[in-house]
């Protein structure tokens, strides 16, 4: 067993990143700045975006899209129940109402057949309000299956809010997440997360992409609804005159922020590799294990793979899914469950009447669920204490009626 705890998915930064926040606080600029509009021009060229804001976070992203769009009060949006809490409470914010749709048994993503019958309520008059849009979130860094929800957008007339917090760097039929705005033929607005656990980190921040136009407006709403930010103000080249055109947020970036984004986009290539060769050893280790089911890759995908989700078979085991989490902890292995389905948590639950059965695909996949450590800091001998630690529980907590031969121990 280890001697010290592995976390979940703590950050990898370097002297680099360093560097670049030291120069920031060299600087004049600390706030929004000249590294905000690098990071934003970078960051749009690394995912093939027409144009891209930086903002505070992914919530800030998917509250904006929905301002961006002019979804309020009498709209709808279609989303999953597997997602965090924040990108159903934004839909709530601007007064719209959530529709939630269950997903994929093997993706976890929302299920396009299932996004097409909950359309087709509203087409007949038996939902209320106006459907405008569908919220599709690339689960645990997998794409959705693109074509199918972009092709019901265009035959409903709706607009694509891509939830893209886990999906940098990921691709669909060889088009990178966040390009999309592009050529779909409807409008799209993708938002990411910089969380400190995510792909890439700024500490706390995200990004918003999509065109030109949609980008514009969704900048007038994140500072203050003013009709230019502080660089178009204070810098030799601005005007100190500003008008409010919007009851707008303050969701900016900072440079500082912008500083530790600008260097760890140029390692994401690594970061990604490095993540791929632990998920490969995980693969080989519980792919054959009868107890467990391992993540899936569709072939036309490449998966960001933010988060290793792993699916106990709780029927042949004698341990509970909350069990395995506390024996992998008793282990120095750190754990976490992505994520509690929307519908189950007392707000959404109270408002709505939702029971957990209303979406039996993400009810009984969560209760399943157990997320393995996946970050580019961990060690080859990291991922190998995490493998020990798996199958170690396996192998003393198989169901006496399904107990055989004990399996050889993994290759780790």
């Amino acid at each position: 067993m280890r001697d010290t705890f592995l976390p979940f998915s703590p950050p990898l930064l370097g002297e680099e990143e360093i560097a670049e926040v030291v120069d920031t606080l060299r600087s004049d600029w600390i706030t929004t700045g000249p590294k905000v509009k690098r990071f934003e021009q970078e960051f749009a060229s690394a995912v093939g975006a027409p144009a891209a804001l930086a903002v505070s976070s992914c919530t800030a992203a998917l509250h904006l899209s929905l301002l961006a769009l002019q979804i309020g009060p009498g709209d709808a949006v279609i989303t999953s129940p597997m997602t965090f809490c924040s990108g159903v409470h934004v839909i709530e914010q601007v007064g719209a109402r959530p529709v939630l749709v269950d997903v994929e048994p093997d993706t976890l993503n929302l299920d396009p057949q299932k996004v097409e019958q909950a359309i087709r309520k509203f087409v007949q008059g038996k939902e209320p309000g106006r459907l405008k849009a569908i919220m599709p979130v690339h689960l645990y860094g997998h794409p959705c299956n693109l074509d199918a929800l972009v092709a019901l957008a265009k035959e409903y007339k709706l607009a694509i809010i891509d939830d893209a917090a886990h999906a940098l760097p990921a691709s669909y039929k060889g088009q990178t997440i966040g390009s999309m705005a592009a050529s779909a033929g409807v409008p799209v607005l993708t938002s990411f997360s910089f969380y400190a656990t995510k792909n890439l980190t700024t500490a706390e921040g995200g990004m918003l992409t999509g065109s030109p136009e949609l980008i514009d407006e969704a900048r007038i709403w994140s500072l203050h609804g003013m009709s230019r930010d502080v660089w178009k103000r204070y810098s030799s080249e601005g005007s100190w005159f500003y008008e409010v055109i919007r009851p707008g947020f303050k969701y900016n970036m900072t440079d500082i922020q912008a500083a530790l984004g600008i260097q760890q986009l140029r390692k994401l290539p690594n970061f990604r590799a490095r993540r791929r060769e632990i998920v490969s050893r995980y693969q080989a280790a519980f792919s054959q294990i009868p107890e467990l089911r391992t993540p899936v890759e569709r072939p036309e995908v490449e998966n960001a793979w933010h988060i290793y989700a792993l699916r106990l078979n709780p029927e042949l085991l004698s341990v509970t899914r909350n069990q395995f989490i506390e024996e992998l902890k008793a282990r120095n292995i750190g754990a976490s469950v992505h994520f509690i389905p929307v519908h189950t948590h007392p707000y959404y639950r109270e408002k709505y009447g939702f029971q957990p059965d209303d979406f039996p695909v993400a009810y009984r996949e969560y209760q399943r669920l157990v997320s393995l450590p996946l970050c580019p800091r961990m060690t080859d001998q990291d991922a190998s204490d995490v493998v020990e630690a798996v199958v170690d529980i396996i192998e003393s907590s198989r169901s006496k009626r399904t107990q055989e031969p004990t399996l050889a121990r993994a290759s780790v």
